[in-house]
């Protein structure tokens, strides 16, 4: 099993949005960043624990955990004209984009902020305070998710 961090912007979709879904799961689609995707595509399996952050809002940070519930598969919001994650270069003989099913796990009694993690040195090291670090899709190491599950 891997860990992962997935980012949402709350006012688009909430970890409180992913627990009143029907089975507490829905598609994790419309990445459109190719080192994410590959992420997606390559790296993240079924079973694979998550951590659901929140992003673009006033007090960023994780919020929850998630479960990958599926297997990769074509990300269909590609396809769709009216989505703001079409891709006129994507096909379905040659798709471009992939997505995963997530299922909710729990929601954190607090928020562990983005300045939380930044000014722990524990976490130095972790992807998600790297400068510059924007992926929407990111590796946990079990070490970084042990301890971060240890601050909620």
């Amino acid at each position: 099993m891997a860990y992962w961090l997935m980012k949402s912007e709350p006012d688009e979709f909430s970890i409180d949005d992913l627990q009143q879904c029907k089975n507490k799961t829905e598609t994790w689609d419309g990445i459109r960043n190719y080192q994410a995707r590959n992420f997606l595509r390559d790296k993240v399996k079924l079973g694979d624990t998550v951590f659901f952050y929140h992003s673009s809002c006033k007090v960023p940070g994780i919020v929850g955990l998630a479960t990958v519930s599926s297997e990769p598969y074509i990300d269909q919001s590609a396809f769709d004209q009216t989505s703001a994650y079409f891709d006129a270069k994507s096909s379905i003989d040659n798709p471009r984009w992939v997505a995963v099913d997530l299922t909710f796990k729990s929601k954190f009694k607090r928020i562990i902020t983005l300045a939380e993690l930044k000014a722990d040195l524990n976490l130095a090291k972790m992807v998600l305070v790297s400068k510059g670090a924007r992926l929407s899709v990111q590796p946990v190491t079990q070490q970084e998710f042990d301890y971060i599950l240890s601050l909620e």
